[in-house]
């Protein structure tokens, strides 16, 4: 989209685009662009949702205000239904506590993994696509390469010219796509809060990403340390904020 823009503004087209990957669009450069904190699929945040959503959209036309680019600006708000305030409800996988696997964060992630295999199956059959595989590898390799950083030693980037911030936050949409995919395939119709509310209290993935988040702050990658991948991207500020405050997910 980004390279798109250029060629339409060759022919005289102001254009203005969102961004959901950040680093992507910094490295293209486009003549106008609004990162948004958002999940994957949802460029303007959350739906049913139109007086937020008109928010995004004023932000981005915005943009049509600079005159010379290129232009990378930030949207200041997460999408509704990132609150931890939402009430808890009742999914169908009743996942195990993992003090088992306190020592083992690979092992928990890949059991929970497994556990929602058929569901995931279910919602790629019923919709006929997935918006899992952006990073390339498949899930069990996915949840390798996010918990390696949460030891000495993390894996490399396997695509050539990714730096580590890129990759893993291509690996950390990946799985949390894997999860929301696979629990919204559940009976209930669940809400988007519901899910997102579910994802950052009740699974070894919440606390991956929690720990993933730390080795970022304390990295001396500088593709991982600035904003907005660093501290703030891969887990949502309001629930970052009330997590942090009560010692992490519950």
């Amino acid at each position: 989209m980004g390279a798109l823009g250029h060629f339409i503004e060759r022919a005289g087209v102001p254009t203005a685009q969102i961004s959901l990957i950040r680093e992507q669009t910094a490295a293209i450069r486009p003549p106008r662009a609004l990162w948004v904190p958002f999940m994957l699929g949802r460029p303007f945040g959350a739906p049913n949702e139109p007086d937020f959503q008109r928010r995004v959209l004023r932000a981005l036309l915005a943009l049509f205000e600079q005159s010379v680019g290129p232009v990378l600006e930030d949207f200041p708000e997460d999408a509704p239904g990132t609150s931890t305030d939402d009430g808890a409800f009742a999914c169908p996988v009743s996942f195990a506590r993992p003090e088992a696997d306190s020592g083992d964060p690979a092992n928990a992630l890949k059991r929970e993994i497994a556990q929602l295999r058929p569901w995931y199956d279910l919602a790629v059959k019923r919709r006929g696509r997935t918006t899992f595989g952006i990073s390339g590898m498949s899930v069990d390799d996915a949840a390798d390469y996010a918990v390696s950083y949460l030891g000495t030693a993390p894996k490399t980037a396997a695509a050539p010219g990714l730096s580590a911030g890129v990759a893993l936050k291509r690996v950390c949409d990946d799985l949390k796509a894997y999860y929301y995919e696979a629990v919204a395939a559940q009976p209930g119709n669940l809400s988007p809060s519901a899910i997102e509310h579910w994802f950052w209290h009740e699974t070894v993935a919440a606390r991956v990403f929690f720990g993933i988040q730390q080795a970022c702050k304390d990295s001396a990658d500088p593709s991982l340390r600035p904003q907005p991948f660093g501290p703030l991207s891969l887990v949502p500020r309001t629930i970052y904020y009330t997590m942090v405050k009560s010692n992490g997910p519950e």
